[in-house]
């Protein structure tokens, strides 16, 4: 189990990669069960069995799958992760893949939650980081006329648990985001400020991309062809999609606020630099003057006008001393200065 799994999970583990395994009963957990006995369990009339798993050998996978005969294939893909948000139907059992997000350290880590559905079971695999699904079934364990409405329900809570928990990262970037916004007037962006805007929005873009492909899956869900699930479910997972579009939305607008900020940055820095080029011009100008003029005088010709003029030196300094000040006076007045 790799360290960030650790680190997100809290439940404690009753064997190696098993972080629970209990069976239901009209909305009641009535045993803890080993993995030997959950295809009996699942088979009787009424009893619901619940397994979570966190990063399982291969070894855990199979002894799954010999208790509710579940697809290679999709045992294959529960084994190896970076899965790509979708639902897939093997005979009667239903394998959903969701991706998990969790903000760790400024950066946003993904992971994923693989889920078998069928008939009195479901089984949720987790890998990556991830918040555990203990509070799933405490709060669920505490309205036991939800929980008894079947495995289908569970599936719905820990969708919406996995959608949920997107708004968390969302809300800590969106204080950063309004960090950056009310800071790029005051200053250009440093090259560590235009960093970390890069980072921002190619996370959230991670984001988005682990989170739109759940609004497919969600219709499917609500779609006639999956006899797994019951029309009176449907509902619930249109709600479910409306808040991944309530995710996608917010994802978008701080993205588009990132790209406002940094065109707004860029436009403040090159408007400093022109009062800067602005002001350097005005006082070349002006000392462009006396330059001249004492560039003119300093040259060595015996005949130059003025040149035994008696008050030819105040006059020359006095003159530079005027159009000095009318041109300090012009470039003041047009905002150059």
């Amino acid at each position: 189990m790799t360290e960030l799994a650790r680190k997100f999970d809290k439940d404690p583990e009753l064997e190696g990669g098993v972080v629970a395994s209990s069976v239901y009963f009209g909305g009641r957990r009535i045993a803890d069960i080993p993995i030997e006995e959950a295809g009996l369990w699942a088979a009787k009339e009424g009893h619901v069995v619940w397994i979570g798993l966190l990063e399982p050998a291969r070894e855990l996978l199979l002894r799954v799958q010999r208790q509710f005969n579940l697809h290679d294939l999709a045992i294959e893909d529960a084994e190896h992760p970076h899965q790509r948000p979708k639902i897939e139907q093997y005979g009667d059992a239903l394998f959903i893949v969701a991706r998990t997000a969790q903000l760790v350290q400024g950066r946003v880590n993904f992971g994923e939650t693989h889920m078998f559905v069928g008939k009195g079971y479901i089984v949720s695999v987790r890998h990556g980081v991830s918040t555990s699904y203990a509070a799933v079934r405490q709060h669920w364990e505490s309205c036991p006329s939800a929980l008894a409405k079947g495995e289908d329900f569970i599936l719905y809570a820990i969708l919406d648990f996995i959608v949920d928990n997107y708004m968390p990262v969302l809300e800590q970037i969106e204080e950063e985001v309004d960090l950056i916004e009310d800071g790029v007037l005051a200053r250009p962006m440093t090259s560590k400020d235009i960093e970390r805007l890069y980072m921002l929005r190619r996370d959230l873009l991670r984001l988005r991309n682990a989170a739109g492909p759940l609004v497919e899956v969600c219709r499917r869900l609500t779609s006639a062809d999956l006899p797994q699930l019951r029309p009176a479910m449907h509902p619930l997972f249109r709600d479910v999609t409306d808040h991944i579009r309530t995710v996608l939305e917010k994802v978008d607008n701080l993205r588009e606020v990132l790209a406002f900020a940094f065109e707004a940055s860029l436009l403040v820095g090159q408007s400093q630099e022109t009062a800067i080029a602005k002001k350097l011009a005005s006082w070349a100008a002006i000392l462009a003057v006396p330059t001249a003029l004492a560039g003119i005088y300093g040259m060595n010709f015996a005949e130059m006008p003025e040149l035994h003029f008696d008050y030819g030196y105040p006059t020359v300094l006095v003159a530079i001393a005027t159009i000095c000040s009318i041109l300090y006076w012009r470039f003041r007045k047009n905002g150059w200065l």
